[in-house]
């Protein structure tokens, strides 16, 4: 952004940052161990309430999923891209490839490689080698250098979720246009994905939170993005899973019924119609969370997507302090938050013309 950003400015979008990505990483966390379970099994296993609070996932409680892993990797890519743009180089999709290929080193190797000097810092995070998971498409589109595009996506047919779960990050770019962050996440999406349905839903929560992080209200985002979305061929099950989800809004009182009415979030449309639907209607981030996880399906993933909005929305103070003591991988998540927020706000004062940070280009290297 080219703007003169004031301190109070950038404190609050330092808090939207965090509470982005820390409220998408607890929402994750909350679903993690009942991602494949239906809501009677949920209920049977953990009270009527259903899930309450961690479970134990992956040998621990607060465990996060490949959602968080590939969320965090966007917005390592994201930073890259900007200090690439030193160089002359200029596009942004190469490097949030570039990112998710290192995602990908990450489900496949036992740790960093220590002899790469390229890989910047996020990729030596040894805790991030662990195989939580991920699904097929996104493991398949990123098994070779080809990067899929809207003319040549990867994966044709598929809208698996994979997509929406990881695109938070665009939206966080405040400086950019929505219509730049909507095409942005639809780019990075037909890298794994190559339905419509699949690369859309990624652009219009982007473009929710985009709003959000803006300070606009969420329905008002909300139908921004359906308005973007009219615009695009193959928008219909996207812009019916949205209006949806606003409908539902209107039924009465939420409950696991009308979460499951919006179906179980396998598909990127459904995640999305959830994750905005829970957002809508609650009464608190722990409402909102605990609502996005109790149902049949893909409870990580609407979990991450509902903790995204609420976070962007309300800002880290408002998120659980007990659900972020025990969040895994909370350390690494506030520096990347902040390194986001900084590179966004500050990015002169870190690298240029006129110099740059030698710290700052061994986290964000140019290669």
């Amino acid at each position: 952004m080219t703007a003169v950003w004031g301190r109070a400015q950038q404190q609050d979008f330092r808090s939207r940052v965090r509470g982005c990505l820390l409220g998408g990483a607890i929402g994750d966390a909350l679903g993690a161990g009942v991602e494949f379970e239906s809501f009677e099994a949920i209920q049977r296993d953990h009270g009527t309430d259903g899930v309450t609070d961690y479970v134990p996932a992956y040998g621990r409680r607060g465990a996060v999923t490949d959602d968080t892993q590939m969320t965090m990797f966007t917005v390592e890519g994201l930073i890259r891209a900007q200090v690439r743009r030193d160089t002359g180089a200029w596009h942004p999709p190469t490097d949030i490839h570039r990112a998710y290929r290192r995602w990908s080193a990450t489900q496949t190797e036992w740790g960093p490689d220590e002899r790469r000097k390229d890989t910047g810092w996020l990729a030596r995070e040894e805790w991030l080698y662990a195989r939580r998971a991920p699904g097929e498409a996104c493991l398949s589109g990123l098994s070779d250098d080809r990067m899929g595009t809207l003319e040549e996506p990867k994966n044709p047919g598929s809208k698996g979720c994979g997509t929406v779960m990881r695109s938070a990050p665009f939206g966080l770019l405040v400086g950019w246009e929505p219509q730049l962050v909507f095409q942005l996440a639809v780019e990075c999406a037909a890298q794994t994905h190559g339905h419509p349905t699949g690369q859309l839903a990624a652009g219009a929560f982007a473009v929710i939170v985009h709003g959000l992080a803006r300070g606009e209200a969420l329905d008002g985002s909300v139908q921004h993005a359906l308005a973007l979305l009219g615009a695009r061929p193959g928008h219909q099950e996207t812009t019916d899973a949205l209006q949806g989800a606003l409908g539902a809004v209107r039924q009465g009182m939420p409950s696991p019924q009308r979460v499951e009415a919006l179906g179980e979030g396998w598909t990127a449309e459904e995640a999305l119609a959830i994750g905005v639907y829970c957002a809508l209607v609650a009464e608190d981030v722990r409402h909102g969370l605990l609502l996005a996880v109790n149902h049949s399906g893909d409870s990580d993933s609407t979990g991450s997507i509902c903790g995204n909005l609420l976070g962007v929305q309300h800002g880290e103070t408002a998120l659980p302090p007990a659900w972020i003591a025990e969040l895994e991988g909370r350390a690494t998540l506030l520096q990347l938050a902040d390194d986001f927020a900084m590179e966004m706000t500050q990015a002169p004062a870190l690298h240029g013309p006129s110099g740059a940070s030698p710290a700052w280009l061994d986290r964000y290297p140019a290669a």
